[in-house]
């Protein structure tokens, strides 16, 4: 959803001295054994699956901000990085005006919250659908999950935003309508100090820095928001990234603006052509995937229904669907006409796959389900 525009001795010394009694080395053993305990994943949240006719988000519950409890719900987003959520109901209504929020000096601390003097703009979208959330960076602690499981974070840098307009239609949107927990691996376009909420846990036992998200339920999307549990697990262990876990690993490429990107170089193949991509998996698309043709014949057009299309990684990473009236929904676009060259495969993408990010080695997983 990002817009384009970042281990012997005892042993040994015991065999040694063999004219010693049998009795000293019987001392050495007694000698307790340090517990070693395994790496495992620091929280498993579940998440809610809402939809709303072709449209599907996977929604993560916020419940506290700072020393504020809270109950907001935030598009979990693989496409952009950093927690974008609005000030109203969480800030005192006197700090938000139309204009910005105030900030006395060069940051104050609100409900366990420091609010700095450092704004910006976060555009989400493309050039013919755009929303832009203005805001100030802020640092505190979030708590995300509910009373089935939940897990807070230490302080980390989040954007609160006191509006947001539709650009195309200059329309401010209501409060708290584009809450968004953006988990890619990169920082955001507007601030690098802002990163994913969930990159900012500590891994431990040999533990591993990152998430992995289970295969969505196609069953379980409903308009007033069906929770599923165990769908989002924070923190990855050895064997999530081994060889023989199924998952098909890219490494990321570092860009100087945005930081590593989450974009995936492959072919696509549709209607007997193939064309390179650069791919983005992205759970924040609520619909429709794009893939951008630079030579197609249309600004943009809608794949008929039963298209077959084919995606492969460069890493060998395949997967097939096709379309229909209601699920899969695909449109071929130009790049000179959306503004963005990424092909953005949308949230149908994780009913049939899973996914994970490496934050520690920069990776991103796919997996066939």
């Amino acid at each position: 959803m990002r817009k384009l525009y970042n281990k012997y001795l005892t042993v040994f010394a015991c065999g040694l001295f063999l004219t010693l009694p049998i009795a000293s080395c019987k001392k050495d053993h007694n000698t307790p054994v340090p517990v070693v305990t395994a790496a495992a994943p620091l929280a498993k949240l579940g998440l809610y699956e809402l939809d709303s006719s072709i449209y599907k988000r996977v929604i993560i519950q916020i419940t506290k901000i700072g020393t504020k409890t809270v109950n907001y719900g935030s598009v979990f987003d693989t496409g952009s990085a950093g927690m974008t959520i609005d000030a109203t109901g969480i800030l005192p209504a006197s700090m938000i005006t139309s204009s910005g929020i105030t900030v006395p000096g060069d940051s104050v601390v609100v409900n366990g919250i420091t609010v700095t003097s450092q704004e910006a703009v976060i555009a989400f979208g493309n050039a013919q659908s755009e929303l832009q959330e203005y805001g100030n960076l802020a640092y505190t602690t979030i708590t995300i999950g509910n009373q089935n499981g939940n897990i807070t974070t230490g302080r980390i840098p989040i954007f609160l935003y006191y509006k947001i307009v539709d650009v195309t239609t200059g329309q401010t949107q209501a409060a708290h309508s584009n809450d968004i927990f953006g988990v890619g691996p990169g920082v955001s376009f507007a601030n690098s100090a802002i990163g994913s909420p969930l990159s900012y846990f500590s891994p431990k036992n040999g533990g591993i820095s990152g998430f992995k998200l289970a295969t969505l339920n196609s069953s379980m999307f409903s308009t007033s928001g069906t929770y599923v549990s165990g769908l989002l697990t924070i923190g990855l262990v050895p064997s999530d990234v081994s060889p023989s876990s199924g998952f098909v690993m890219h490494s990321l490429t570092y860009n100087t603006l945005g930081g590593y990107s989450p974009d995936i170089p492959s072919t696509i193949t549709y209607n007997g052509q193939s064309i390179a991509a650069t791919v983005l998996f992205d759970t924040g698309t609520p619909a429709i995937s794009t893939i951008e043709n630079p030579n197609a014949k249309n600004n943009i057009i809608q794949l008929p229904n039963n298209t077959s299309v084919t995606l492969t990684t460069n890493n060998g990473f395949t997967y097939s669907y096709n379309t229909t009236s209601t699920n899969n929904l695909t449109q071929i676009a130009k790049p000179s006409f959306t503004g963005d060259p990424r092909t953005i495969f949308s949230i149908n993408f994780f009913v049939d796959n899973e996914f994970l990010i490496n934050y520690q080695t920069h990776e991103i997983g796919l997996k066939n389900n």
